[in-house]
This record gives C-alpha cells, structure tokens and sequence, in this order.
C-alpha cells in the first residue's frame, strides 16, 4: 500500500484488535449500559470510557500491583520509561503528560542557541500547539512541504545556506519530523527521503528530532523497524494513548546525557504530576502485542468479503 493509502482505513485497523481484547476480559452488564460493546471506527485505541478504564485497571491489578511514581520519577513510570528506551533503540527516556510537551521539550532542549527550527507545514507541531515554541522558548519555526507529507532536501538545503547568510548569524538548530502525518490522512514521510535529511543533518551539525506519535504503525507499512527510524534522530516522541490506551502520556526518548536531568525542565513546564501511574496503568499490557495485533487487523482488511449465493460480494 502505498503513502496515500496508508491508513485509509485505520479506524478499523487500529482498533479491531484492541476491541478483541476488551471484549475478551468478559465484563459483565451494568445497570447505566454494557461495558465495551462500541465498535469504534475513528479512536487510535479503544476510547475507553471511564467505566471501562476503572474495569481494565482492575484486571490488571490480577497480574501484580504497580509501583507508584513520585512526580513522575520511579516506580512504574520507570519501568515504562526503560521499556520504550529498549524498544525505540535509545539509550533512556523521560514519561512526559502529554504529546505536545514532549515535542516542544525536546524541541527546545535541541536547539540550544540556534533559534531556528524546520518543521513540516502539515505537522501537529506546527499547526496543533498554539506556537508554544514561539511564545514559550523563543524558538523561530519554519514551516515547509506545505500541502505534502514529505520535506524534499532540497528545501531545506535552501534554508540552511539562507540562514546562514543572513546578515544577522544565525543557525538552524533542529529539524523535525512527524510521521504518519495526521493532517494528511494519516500519510508517512518517505523513509529514504528521511534518510538524507538525517545524513546531511549529521554533518552539518543539525539536530533531528522525530514525532512519532503513531510510529508504531509505521513497521508494516514501510519494512522499517523501530530502529531504524529511531536511528535516524536524536530524540523520538511516542504516544501512551493512542494506541496502547494510557489515560495520557508520552514518552521522549533519546541519548541517556539528553534525558539526564530532563524532568527539571518537565517540571519547570508545571508537568511533573504527584503520580503519573493511573494514567498508564493500562500501557504495559498492549504495547509487547501491538504490532503483531495491528498486522492482523490489516489482513482482515484486506481479506476478500465473502460470496452470497448469488454469487456477489455482500455488502459491509
């Protein structure tokens, strides 16, 4: 499938097999309404509803009691922490409350001096966050590949050199990419096209930073594994929520001396919450399962509707 068509029908890719496993804990009736009877088309995740969230977190109380965090260091956040490090091929993480923080944390912390960033006109960082990286951290975003999925090199080679002859010095300091990209319908930047951005990056001196707040869809589509596109930057941002049904939450991930000493400025943005851990109680039973889940929903998908006797396909 290709870029246009990826995720064409995601609600139903995403969700079917999450839906599975909800509806398999087997939770009785309730006098306000059944739990987990909703077929959900549009939600990364289940959707779960408050009941619902109270009724999963029960379950997994059966497999052990979480260690509680204290503003969210330790305990469970840890554990989770250490577990997407390994997953992304990153040497530590930080939990960070929400998606649009932990992309202006690292964002910020990246540029360091060099105020100017190089973002996708279509991204969630740049259309989505209320320009908190002009307002809050003095950051200059340029917008490219507007109307596209994919920034060419070629585009940002021409904004390095502008930037660098400005009669003003100046440098960019990040470039950062997100992908699959949500105002795209869900379309993924073009992983060679990623490739030579991060290799001319590299020997300019430039920082890379990736949104992959859904890139664990990203394997099957492309045939890239989670490493390989977390070795194309400095940091990656995932999400807890979309897919693997945390309450909220992020997870950055990057070089052990980039997370070091990280939840400073995370607390410093008023984020550091008392216990974080209700919020991703539910994460660590969907994430070792989710790519093999995802992959069949796919297949379904694609599998031929069956014949009625006539001989013609029934209707969905």
């Amino acid at each position: 499938m290709d870029r246009s068509g990826f995720l064409a029908t995601s609600g139903l890719a995403v969700a079917s097999p999450m839906l599975v496993g909800a509806a398999a804990l087997g939770a009785p009736a309730q006098a306000h309404g059944p739990l987990f009877k909703r077929v959900n088309f549009q939600s990364d995740g289940l959707a779960l509803e408050p009941r619902e969230y109270i009724t999963q977190l029960g379950e997994a109380l059966t497999h052990g009691v979480p260690s509680a965090d204290n503003y969210s260091n330790g305990g469970l956040i840890a554990d989770l922490e250490q577990k997407f490090a390994q997953l992304l091929g990153k040497e530590a993480a930080m939990f960070v409350p929400t998606g649009t923080l932990a992309n202006h944390l690292a964002i910020r912390k990246l540029a360091g001096g060099d105020r100017r960033v190089l973002v996708q006109g279509e991204s969630h960082f740049y259309n989505d966050s209320g320009d908190c990286a002009e307002t809050l951290s003095g950051l200059t975003l340029v917008p490219l590949g507007l109307g596209r999925s994919t920034m060419e090199l070629s585009e940002i080679q021409g904004w390095v050199e502008r930037t660098a002859g400005g009669r003003v010095k100046g440098g960019v300091g990040v470039i950062s990419i997100e992908s699959p990209v949500r105002r795209r319908d869900h379309e993924y930047f073009d992983f060679a096209q990623m490739q030579r951005i991060s290799q001319y990056a590299r020997a300019h001196g430039i920082r890379l930073h990736f949104d992959g707040a859904r890139l664990f869809n990203l394997p099957l589509h492309t045939g890239k594994t989670l490493h390989e596109y977390g070795a194309l930057f400095d940091t990656v941002y995932v999400s807890l929520w979309k897919h693997f049904n945390g309450a909220s939450g992020a997870i950055l991930a990057g070089d052990a001396t980039f997370i070091d000493g990280l939840f400073h400025m995370r607390r410093m943005f008023g984020s550091s919450l008392p216990q974080a851990w209700p919020e991703v109680a539910l994460v660590m039973r969907y994430v070792d399962d989710y790519q093999d889940e995802y992959a069949k929903s796919w297949r379904a998908v694609d599998a031929p509707r069956p014949l009625s006797r006539q001989g013609a396909q029934l209707d969905s």
